[in-house]
């Protein structure tokens, strides 16, 4: 049995699997072509302000605290969790928003507020999401998506038809308020497709929101990379950074034999690849791929994204550190990313300002602002027009929280569809990996396990489970688990 893996990128799920292996005894070596760890989850410093580059929600703790006890640690061991309140807020219009409680009692009342009688078509909703988020987080997510004989258990089978319903249709049967219908088909959108293309099953995503609550680590996201890091080094995890892979080496027998690491051989017969599953493939000959360009070209992505990090020089007013900005069409903003691939002609955004929360990411009296709209994959992408939609977001911005401040911009840096693809090697330059729509769920996804090549293995948002942070440290955890099954 080999003892020796290299581990291709250091994202959230190469992280979570590299201490997986080395706690079984693997010599674990971590390959980063970037030259700081973290993959998409980086970090961007300034002039005193400190910026996560990619994920900046902190949802399902129990995920993350599941993943630090398998090792004997809790997340405490390494970073401070603030539970936030409100957990994030949303924008209707002008002066027009609502926040999210931590509290699902308030968060009851405020659906009642908005629309009689919809509390009790809520607490419903909320009690179908809990059942499934415990059938999904506790055991559906947890399998490798070999077979779909693994979604079929003593609880799926009394929820099949939620597989062939979708979000979209399960949320607008009782509510009516188009306010209420926006806050809960948000959450979702973490998993790359469009509420009415997303089973009905995923509603346990607004059990998470609602029931779990919405976090942040003092210090940003990057702080669980750190632990991540810390708790991988213990267990004797070595890491490489500035460290670019550029073949996967295989032998007579469709073995893998090494790789090409900056222009040199390393000897390994054991890989696993946390980078984009599409660019792993290509470092790969033609005959060892197990999926075309066609079969790619036809999967439903999750958008990419333009992303600003600005320094302001003052404090911003009428915020939370999420908010929201749902005062345009939600509908054709989707179909400009799924159905007909464009700018956006009035998009909806989203803006954190993580120092009204934390204190270190700013200096005293200035704000970080952190800013995203969604966008197509692939589609075209330049200054000029990350230019204009700077001015498009911030106009509508300082009309909706009545304040100027395009004026108070000290710097900003963007990042879009090019930097996904020249720095993560991103499929078109997506941001969040493949959509979890039904034909994409579990068994459906690219697999893990190479079926060309013999010891080569993938982890990350492209295969199981799907995207987002805590779908990722899962990844890392069972694509483990093959690998030791296959090894033995």
């Amino acid at each position: 049995m080999s003892k020796n893996i290299y581990i291709i990128g250091s994202g959230f799920s190469a992280l979570s699997a590299s201490c997986y292996l080395a706690k079984e005894g693997y010599k674990v070596t971590v390959l980063e072509k970037n030259d700081t760890l973290g993959g998409r989850a980086r970090q961007f410093k300034k002039d005193g302000f400190t910026f996560d580059l990619g994920p900046s929600w902190y949802w399902m703790p129990d995920v993350f605290e599941r993943f630090f006890a398998d090792f004997g640690k809790k997340a405490s061991d390494y970073y401070v969790l603030d539970k936030l309140n409100p957990g994030y807020e949303v924008y209707f219009g002008e002066n027009s928003s609502l926040k999210i409680s931590e509290n699902l009692e308030e968060i009851y009342q405020m659906f009642e507020n908005e629309e009689a009688g919809s509390a009790k078509h809520l607490k419903s909703f909320i009690s179908s999401a809990k059942s499934n988020y415990d059938t999904a987080i506790k055991d559906l997510v947890y399998k490798p998506g070999v077979s779909p004989l693994e979604l079929v258990t003593t609880k799926t089978v009394t929820r099949v038809s939620q597989f062939f319903s979708t979000i979209s249709k399960q949320v607008r049967k009782n509510i009516k308020s188009k306010k209420l219908i926006k806050i809960l088909e948000f959450p979702v959108l973490f998993l790359g497709a469009k509420p009415s293309d997303t089973p009905a099953f995923y509603n346990f995503m607004n059990y998470a929101d609602f029931g779990l609550g919405t976090w942040h680590p003092r210090g940003g996201m990057y702080k669980v990379v750190e632990g991540m890091v810390a708790l991988a080094t213990s267990l004797g995890v070595e890491f490489k950074v500035n460290a670019n892979v550029d073949k996967i080496v295989t032998d007579s027998n469709n073995e893998v034999a090494g790789l090409i690491v900056n222009g040199e051989k390393i000897d390994t017969d054991l890989v696993l690849s946390g980078a984009d599953y599409h660019h792993t493939e290509t470092l790969l000959n033609e005959d060892e791929k197990q999926y075309s360009e066609k079969y790619w070209s036809k999967k439903t992505f999750a958008p990419s994204s333009l992303l600003f990090y600005v320094g302001f020089d003052k404090k911003i007013e009428n915020v939370s550190h999420h908010t929201l900005f749902f005062d345009t069409d939600f509908e054709l903003h989707a179909k400009e990313i799924y159905d007909n691939p464009k700018w956006p002609s009035d998009p909806l955004f989203y803006a954190n300002f993580t120092s009204i929360t934390d204190k270190t990411s700013a200096p005293e009296g200035k704000e970080a602002g952190f800013f995203l709209i969604p966008l197509a994959p692939g589609i075209e992408d330049t200054e000029a027009l990350r230019e204009e939609y700077f001015h498009k977001i911030l106009d509508r911005f300082e009309a909706l929280t009545n304040q100027e401040v395009k004026k108070h911009v000290l710097f900003k840096r963007s990042f879009c569809v090019k930097d996904f693809k020249q720095e993560y090697n991103s499929y078109k330059g997506n941001a969040y990996g493949m959509a979890n729509t039904l034909l994409q769920t579990a068994f459906l996804r690219p697999k893990i396990k190479s079926s060309k090549v013999k010891n080569l293995y993938f982890t990350g948002q492209l295969t199981v489970p799907g995207p987002g942070v805590p779908p990722a440290l899962i990844s890392g955890k069972i694509a483990t688990e093959l690998i030791i099954k296959n090894q033995q």
